[in-house]
């Protein structure tokens, strides 16, 4: 039986804690290169076809990775909507919370170009890392937040209309091909804002679209905080779910494709769908039918996202994962341990020493915010 008290699921969202865990941990383990070990062992074996969702699709398509900044966007709208609750009940005012806000999106933006700032050959300044991206939607979802649930959602799919009229419409030579790599008008803007084009295909005003991601989050969290029975919560959720996979598949089979690298308007409605599925199920089997059992494993990654990914993006990925792999690769070489073997298990080792360090945060009740 459901419990259908709406002020039992006010005080904390648990499973928005595990969910968030769940995407640092799926980022952790990419930083540790486990994927691309799994890779190596698996691209011509019917196991590749499991491993490759773990790495973003290459142009029109979409993975299962592709949806791991959806849902760190989508939580962080949601984290919001909890958060400015309990300043408005603490009596804090909209200036303050205002303030408040443009701060931590001042520190988002900070963290996010710092993240890609230090390179072999000196400085750079770039602007595509998520948190960049972060500080602009978390301000966005903010300004509107104590709009109503039907303008905010309008508020949202215009930014939508307008990322598909700014790609279609705007006709610079060489970038007036709105779904082709590198010539498109992402990669334009990218000239103009940072002059020079990501190889990758990844554009800076994703931050426009996405922000849908985070206004959505937003109005879910107003949603769980409502006075609404928590069956009708679940239904809500479910029925945005199918109602943004349905417009976003039907956009891709029509006009306009799903391309996570520069964020078309069919990738954003599509991933919204599913991690709206998947924050209805973990909310239905966490919060409502209270099944805890080894979520402590995602907690504590979760409780300390932020220091995490800074940890994984700055000291991992130019020190700690090298370090600590020598460290390994010579040990087990000294037992001749195969290849393919030496890596997972260096991979896997260094995740346990990163975990471990959220472990002892957690246990120490220390938690990196901003």
């Amino acid at each position: 039986m459901l419990d259908q008290n709406p002020e039992t699921y006010k005080q904390r969202l648990l499973s928005l804690d595990v969910m968030r865990g769940m995407i640092m941990v799926f980022l952790v383990l990419e930083s540790t290169q486990l994927y691309d070990r799994f890779w190596e062992i698996s691209e011509a074996t019917l196991a590749g076809n499991l491993v490759i969702q773990f790495f973003h699709h290459p142009w029109h398509g979409l993975r299962f990775w592709d949806l791991i900044q959806p849902g760190f966007m989508f939580m962080a709208g949601t984290a919001m909507a909890y958060s400015l609750h309990r300043q408005q009940a603490s009596g804090m005012t909209w200036n303050q919370s205002f303030i408040k806000t443009l701060k931590r999106s001042c520190w988002l933006f900070f963290w996010g170009v710092l993240d890609y700032a230090v390179r072999p050959g000196g400085l750079s300044f770039e602007l595509w890392d998520v948190l960049t991206q972060l500080s602009f939607t978390t301000l966005v979802a903010f300004l509107i937040f104590r709009w109503p649930a039907q303008a905010q959602i309008a508020f949202s799919l215009g930014l939508l209309l307008l990322t598909e009229l700014l790609y279609r419409l705007t006709a610079v030579p060489g970038f007036d091909l709105p779904f082709t790599d590198q010539h498109n008008f992402g990669n334009y803007m990218d000239l103009v804002l940072m002059n020079k084009i990501n190889s990758g295909g990844w554009v800076a005003i994703n931050c426009l679209p996405t922000a849908a991601h985070t206004i959505w989050g937003a109005v879910v969290g107003k949603l769980l905080l409502s006075d609404r029975v928590v069956a009708q919560k679940v239904k809500w959720l479910l029925i945005g779910a199918v109602g943004c996979l349905a417009a976003g598949y039907l956009l891709d089979l029509t006009i306009t494709p799903i391309i996570k690298r520069i964020a078309t308007s069919s990738f954003v409605l599509t991933s919204g769908g599913w991690v709206l599925l998947i924050l209805a199920f973990l909310y239905w089997r966490i919060d409502i039918r209270d099944h805890r059992r080894y979520l402590i494993f995602f907690i504590v990654v979760g409780m300390n996202s932020l220091f995490i990914y800074l940890f994984i993006e700055i000291v991992g990925g130019r020190w700690f994962v090298g370090y600590i792999s020598a460290i390994t690769n010579g040990l087990m070489s000294m037992v001749n341990m195969p290849p393919a073997l030496m890596g997972i298990i260096t991979s896997l080792v260094i995740f346990g020493l990163e975990w471990g360090m959220c472990w002892f945060l957690y246990r120490k009740k220390i938690f990196f915010k901003i």
